[in-house]
């Protein structure tokens, strides 16, 4: 499994390579999934906050997450746990209970007796 990681004003160090990329290989054992395309950006502010981005294809879809924090562990943590959500969400996007017109309750109409004579 090979990581795309750019590093804007930051040097991406082996520590940082690993880290993203075992929350990637994470991901894809836990959910049982084959992810595609594996992207991600690390961007170091002039605030001295550090931004982490990054994008995950699969068969069904693509999912983009970013996180931004003073601590760059800490970022790439929350953009982990915003990648899970997404990709939670569209792996069972087809189960999810839609409405349907033919489910939908009706009106019933009260049964009338007939007298015969």
């Amino acid at each position: 499994m090979k990581v795309e990681i750019t590093g804007n004003n930051i040097d991406i160090t082996p520590g940082i390579r690993e880290r993203i990329e075992g929350k990637f290989k994470k991901l894809e054992a836990k959910r049982n999934l084959d992810i595609i395309g594996r992207h991600a950006s690390v961007t170091k502010r002039a605030n001295g906050k550090h931004k982490v981005e990054a994008y995950a294809t699969i068969a069904g879809g693509k999912v983009v997450a970013s996180a931004e924090q003073e601590d760059l562990f800490g970022a790439i943590r929350e953009m982990y746990q915003k990648l899970e959500r997404q990709l939670d969400k569209l792996q069972h996007k087809g189960e999810a209970r839609r409405a349907t017109h033919a489910q939908a309750p009706g009106v019933e109409e009260p049964e009338v007796e007939l007298e015969e004579e």
